[in-house]
């Protein structure tokens, strides 16, 4: 709360909001928000998204963001498939270099065979490195499911959207987590230094 008040949200920038990495045998991957915003908007998703998708690149991501949800494209309906295709819209709009899609299942986003069933023209599908989760109950479920199931090192939260590099750690840190956050904030900081970031 105190980096919220005090160092406020970089210019441009309405939210702040959080990535985990996700280390795997073979794969890194990036899964947001989990830590942050209880139920985003289209509008938050979207620059999530995008938000998402520098802070993966400065962590060696070549981006290729999903916007998740319980349905692939016009598969299903309902408000949260709407506030999906919404906030993959205004990502576009925001970033139109990124590739970005949505709404997409897990199963499209990361099966190369699925996306070929449910979403066949899509750039993202079947490939995706970026999940962008539709709310905080989802995003905590999906990353702590692959972190006990899929043994996954789950590095964060990483806060992002800030003026200033800056990172939590919980009363429950382990000293693994210590070192990997220093070492994730000291990237993010030589990152903003990088890009003539003040």
């Amino acid at each position: 709360k105190p980096s919220f008040q005090i160092i406020k949200t970089k210019p441009g920038v309405s939210v702040v909001s959080s990535v985990f990495l996700m280390v795997m045998r073979g794969r890194l991957w990036a899964f947001g928000d989990c830590a942050v915003n209880p139920n985003p908007t289209a509008e938050q998703l979207a620059e999530i998204a995008v938000v998402s998708a520098e802070t993966a690149s400065q962590f060696g991501i070549d981006p290729r963001v999903a916007i998740l949800s319980y349905s692939t494209g016009t598969s299903g309906s309902g408000p949260d498939v709407d506030r999906a295709m919404a906030a993959t819209r205004m990502a576009q709009a925001k970033a139109p270099k990124l590739l970005v899609d949505g709404p997409l299942q897990f199963d499209a986003a990361v099966d190369p065979v699925v996306a070929a069933k449910k979403l066949p023209e899509s750039r993202v599908a079947g490939q995706a490195n970026v999940f962008i989760f539709p709310d905080l109950e989802a995003g905590n479920i999906g990353y702590k499911t692959a972190q006990r199931t899929g043994h996954a090192l789950a590095v964060g939260p990483i806060l992002q959207g800030l003026n200033k590099p800056v990172n939590d750690l919980s009363r429950g840190a382990t000293v693994a987590d210590i070192v990997n956050t220093v070492a994730i904030t000291a990237i993010q900081a030589a990152s903003s230094k990088e890009a003539g970031e003040e």
